[in-house]
């Protein structure tokens, strides 16, 4: 029995847009936990070679972030540079709810205890306010910060995604997935480790210390561990292109020609 035309090709819409929800999905909530958790922690990689103990250290918040940069590639490889602008807009729109809903909750009378004369929340022994406005104060001390290299590094993502499509006529995908996360990963770096530092005050720095050895070493170590995790994505990336291709029933080179000249897609 063979299938109406219609029928097929419903299905297949709804394949690919289902495909096109969980790489959107994946890449909003990431950089969620990004948001939430941020600087929160510190995780400390120094690892030894030989008799040399090479510190290395990022914040937990960095974790997950490698996958974005392979979400939106997959995005801009499948569905084409218009689609890709528009996930990212969209992750910069729920960043600035998870900031409302932090700002409303922390705006809301709670069950805290609250100085009479001040009216500000009694800090415990140690001086910590609850963990709800330590989480709420380190996430607006680096909002600003993740904003900016956010938007700066993905749609920097995008752009070099299809530069590098364009300049070679959609051949070399490790070149486009390459080139274009390790640029855009030190764009985001460098922004995320100058104005949470400079703007926010955030940063575990050291005053007794020089302080621009203090964050080349964020920046070096930030950016170091991006690009292990963009050229360990290689692989997968291209096995997903041609894995999605033929379950989508997708050729990306004909199905976004018309970026390839330089045109916009609709």
């Amino acid at each position: 029995m063979t299938l109406p035309y219609e029928y097929i090709n419903d299905a297949l819409h709804e394949r690919r847009e289902r495909v096109f929800l969980v790489l959107t999905s994946l890449f909003i909530g990431s950089l969620a936990m990004l948001n939430i958790l941020g600087i929160s922690r510190f995780v400390d990689l120094s690892f030894s070679v030989g008799s040399l103990t090479i510190p290395f250290s990022v914040a937990v918040g960095v974790l997950p972030y490698p996958l974005t940069f392979l979400c939106t590639d997959f995005i801009s490889e499948l569905y084409g540079r218009k689609r890709a602008n528009y996930v990212v807009l969209m992750g910069f729109m729920v960043n600035l709810w998870i900031v409302l809903i932090l700002w409303v909750g922390g705006s809301l009378p709670g069950f805290e205890p609250v100085d009479p004369g001040s009216g500000e929340i009694i800090r415990d022994a140690a001086g910590r306010l609850p963990v709800f406005f330590e989480l709420r104060a380190l996430t607006f001390g680096a909002v600003a910060a993740s904003m900016i290299a956010y938007l700066s590094a993905q749609f920097c993502d995008v752009y070099m995604f299809h530069f590098w499509k364009n300049l070679t006529g959609g051949r070399h995908l490790w070149l486009r997935n390459n080139g274009s996360t390790l640029v855009s990963q030190l764009v985001d770096t460098v922004s995320v480790i100058l104005i949470t530092h400079f703007y926010a005050k955030a940063l575990p720095v050291d005053p007794e210390r020089d302080l621009w050895p203090q964050l080349l070493f964020f920046v070096a170590s930030g950016y170091i561990f991006k690009v292990v995790a963009a050229l360990l994505d290689t692989v997968p990336f291209y096995w997903g292109v041609r894995w999605f291709s033929a379950y989508l029933q997708l050729d990306p080179a004909k199905e976004h020609g018309e970026e390839l000249a330089g045109e916009p897609s609709e």
